[in-house]
């Protein structure tokens, strides 16, 4: 019989890295601070592969040994601190997160000073949190706060002045403050023209945020000279067929679609289409936001099928990319709604509507988004004759509007309060709807 040779399997880099650990600890004992960079190379393995829970236990390890030798106010402690925070909320665990930063920036405080930008860049860091838990009010606290830090200690022009700047004006684009936050973000592309020159590739972000501020409060042609402006800068920088460029081509596409300008908005976002699936691939998420661009612009010239096998296609891709329950999904499904709607087959809009329905029920009661569902899933109700269903809908989607209205047109002018209600769901045609049905069914079934 042949001999059977048997070899020992190769160490994986993981093993490898956790024998080196175990073989300090022996000789070193388990807080020693040489046996920190070990522990953070098994703490890379299990971050790059997201077993953030097991990354976690290791980064902790680090932090109590950084506590250990340190003291626990020190600069490295805060820094441990911070990419825990981090750590929790890459798992979802804000709650785990904020006590772990509020405790950075009490250390930063006693080190530095109450206006040390360490001190703002920290608040920052819990206003960012605050932010992705939905806590707007608390906080748009915490990032003035670190606004008047960074202004009073390294001046009003500051790149970090603007950078303050941008994140209270997105916050209040996430509420649809939008004429609140077009002041700020004027303020911030200023210092970075300031610093970098109106051309460079950096001023497009800005010059980019603007533009869809201008978009979204209806000022069209201003929106599409900023949008121009950047897909100018854009091309000159990194030429023809870069990604950034076949964004702001869906962006200007929009504007244009925005208006009524089909003839101009078509080609647009074919070409941005092509470049997307020639660098990115068919089933890519930024290709499907080409095809859902696509698929709108069908669908408002009355090609339906043409219409729905793009956003079937781009359905795919989002879900693929980003599950079933995200808002992108839930905008193509609505789109999908209003899709069959147009056509009459109201059974099939209807479950599409439903599951957008389940998908935004996390957004709360006042959301922006929640008004159009229930505009659009009233509106299905009426053509059907349901009116009991359709006014209590209709009634819910009036009051978050008028809210939301309120809080955007203290600031406008009249010229721009009147453009802002031509480009939203308004109060006016939600009215209408209302009184439209007066009479045609009893109030309550």
């Amino acid at each position: 019989m042949p001999a059977v040779l048997f070899q020992e399997p190769e160490e994986t880099k993981l093993e490898a890295a956790q024998r080196k650990v175990a073989e300090l600890e022996a000789e070193l004992g388990p807080e020693h601070s040489d046996l920190i960079e070990p522990i953070r190379a098994v703490m890379l393995i299990y971050f790059k592969s997201a077993q953030y829970v097991k990354a976690e236990d290791s980064y902790r390890q680090i932090l109590s040994i950084k506590e250990k030798n340190l003291g626990a106010e020190h600069p490295e402690v805060a820094q441990s601190l911070n990419f825990l925070a981090s750590l929790a909320g890459k798992q979802g665990s804000y709650a785990k997160a904020r006590p772990l930063l509020e405790r950075v920036l009490e250390i930063y405080g006693k080190i530095y000073g109450p206006e040390h930008p360490k001190v703002a860049e920290s608040l920052n860091s819990l206003a960012i949190l605050l932010k992705s838990q939905g806590s707007f009010v608390e906080a748009r606290f915490f990032f003035e706060r670190a606004l008047r830090i960074n202004e009073k200690s390294l001046g009003r022009e500051h790149p970090k002045v603007a950078q303050s700047l941008m994140s209270i004006a997105f916050l209040l684009e996430l509420q649809e403050s939008h004429a609140e936050a077009r002041p700020l973000l004027e303020r911030a592309l200023t210092i970075r023209v300031k610093q970098f020159g109106p051309e460079h590739p950096n001023i497009g972000i800005f010059l980019g945020h603007l533009a869809n501020n201008f978009r979204f409060q209806g000022a069209y042609l201003e929106a599409q000279a900023m949008a121009e402006r950047v897909l100018e800068i854009y091309e000159k920088a990194y030429g023809p067929e870069h990604l950034f460029v076949a964004g702001w081509l869906n962006t200007l596409g929009e504007i244009f679609q925005a208006q009524g300008f089909h003839g101009k908005s078509k080609p647009l976002h074919e070409r941005a289409l092509a470049i997307q699936e020639k660098s990115l691939g068919l089933d890519h998420i930024e290709t499907a936001k080409s095809l859902s661009n696509l698929a709108t612009l069908f669908k408002l010239q009355g090609s339906y099928a043409e219409a729905q096998l793009l956003y079937e296609r781009a359905l795919a891709t989002q879900e693929s990319f980003l599950g079933s329950r995200h808002l992108f999904v839930a905008a193509t499904l609505n789109d999908l709604g209003a899709l069959f709607q147009a056509q009459g087959l109201y059974g099939s809009a209807r479950l599409f509507y439903e599951r957008v329905r389940s998908i935004q029920e996390y957004l709360g009661p006042e959301h922006p988004s929640t008004a159009i569902h229930f505009n659009n899933l009233a509106g299905l109700f009426q053509v059907q004759g349901a009116y009991a269903e359709a006014r209590p809908l209709y009634k819910q989607a009036l009051g978050i509007t008028l809210g939301n209205l309120s809080k955007n047109m203290g600031l406008m002018t009249e010229m721009g309060r009147f453009q802002y209600i031509a480009t939203k769901v308004g109060p006016e045609p939600l009215l209408l709807n209302l009184v439209a049905m007066r009479g045609e069914g009893p109030e309550e079934d």
